[in-house]
């Protein structure tokens, strides 16, 4: 029979405590401390479907896009209608405050989530990625991206991001916008000849989309092209500035006026924080504002700016990592007690939320438990067996600290023992 694998850039993620540098055990740590992260700054969870009618990230994220042209999981559901596994976050965010009818009023929300694009799988990106984002809605320029970058200096420090580098720009309003693409398409039009499919495709959407090119030949072309600095206001150029003398200290912020992200519905403020670590394509999060999307998508003129993580880069990259609780392996030596025995385990459990305790379900001889425990990096085996539970006893074996010597502990002592635990 042919064996069935998984599908070319999907994975299977699987929480056991084997290795502290299994990749799943440190995906699922960098989310525990982006949720403490969000909650700190009192932003509240929202939950989105993973599918969606496909007509929406045609109208957000823009028919310009590689997103769209290339990478979206497209299908017909039953009704031949026109469905898609979402690419993103932000679109669903939008799509559910308008259809809740909450547009008319400020929000903080932050999701986590399994997204889909069909691109090269490649260092920290597969097809199914995890995402984790926040977006704050209701709120003009200023604060809100002060909010922004101080929640990306707050991660880069609680993971320990070594030589975070953050790249910000800003695209101008509608008007700075429209008056720099024409300058630069009334620059490009001449060199068309020396552009490829792909950047021709995008000076006729887009011509914004084409400073995002990876074609070197193009990039040549571009550096004597008109520079989107000499179309901002001061106001845009004093947002960036102040987010660079705010944050010197905590992030190495470069001022990037070729970045202009992947998206087409931004609309001031952009950014990208990129590492070495991780290649060519360096960037792990990234995103800016977005003031007209709420609008383009049925809802109300609502402002909003929001930053996207890429969860597979961000804990290939963390230097924190850590367990951040105890094991302690409960080993029972005879089935003739295991029902009252688990029954203490039950117990012990609830003396103290800072552990882990993991009752050996599974038969075998004290040693074999013993190498199980010590695979799983427990700090401690408690081993009961019926002599132990007669004299309401049980026996503690530490299995990190080899200097240290076991001891039997009465049922008293014991629960002193786990409430110590940290």
């Amino acid at each position: 029979m042919e064996k069935i694998h998984s599908l070319t850039g999907m994975m299977d993620l699987i929480g056991h405590k084997t290795s502290k540098d299994d990749i799943a055990h440190r995906i699922f740590y960098t989310e525990e401390i982006l949720r403490d992260i969000f909650e700190s700054y009192s932003i509240s969870e929202i939950r989105t479907p993973a599918l969606e009618s496909s007509s929406l990230f045609k109208r957000s994220v823009g028919d310009a896009s590689d997103i769209v042209n290339k990478q979206l999981y497209t299908f017909l559901d039953k009704n031949e209608k026109s469905i898609t596994l979402r690419p993103e976050g932000t679109a669903s965010v939008i799509r559910s405050v308008i259809e809740k009818k909450i547009d008319n009023d400020t929000h903080k929300l932050w999701y986590i989530g399994p997204m889909w694009r069909y691109e090269r799988p490649q260092k920290g990106r597969y097809r199914q990625f995890n995402q984790a984002g926040v977006e704050i809605l209701g709120y003009s320029e200023g604060l809100a991206e002060l909010e922004i970058v101080s929640i990306i200096c707050s991660i880069n420090k609680a993971l320990g991001i070594e030589k975070p580098i953050l790249k910000i720009n800003h695209l101008g309003n509608n008007e700075t916008k429209q008056n720099f693409c024409k300058a630069l398409e009334d620059f490009l039009i001449p060199f068309s000849s020396k552009l490829d499919t792909k950047d021709l495709e995008r000076l006729n959407k887009n011509p914004l989309r084409v400073l995002d090119s990876k074609n070197s030949d193009t990039q040549a072309i571009l550096k004597d092209g008109p520079k989107i600095i000499d179309y901002l206001s001061d106001n845009a150029i004093n947002i960036l500035n102040t987010i660079k003398d705010t944050y010197s200290n905590d992030c190495d912020i470069e001022i990037d006026h070729s970045l202009v992200r992947g998206l087409d519905y931004y609309t001031g403020f952009v950014f990208e924080a990129v590492s070495s670590s991780l290649g060519a394509q360096d960037a792990y999060l990234g995103g800016g504002r977005y003031d007209e999307l709420c609008k383009q998508l049925g809802g109300k003129s609502l402002p909003a700016i929001g930053l996207a993580i890429g969860i597979e880069r961000l804990a290939s990259l963390a230097n924190t990592y850590k367990d951040n609780k105890t094991m302690v392996s409960f080993i029972i030596l005879s089935s003739n007690i295991e029902q009252k025995a688990y029954k203490i385990a039950h117990n012990l459990r609830s003396l103290n939320d800072s552990i882990n305790i993991d009752v050996q379900l599974s038969d075998g001889s004290l040693k074999s438990k013993l190498r199980r425990a010590n695979k799983d990096n427990a700090a401690y085996a408690l081993i009961i067996g019926e002599d132990e539970l007669k004299s309401k006893k049980i026996i503690v074996k530490p299995l990190l600290d080899e200097n240290s010597e076991q001891v039997i502990l009465s049922l008293e002592e014991i629960d002193s023992f786990i409430k110590k635990l940290k």
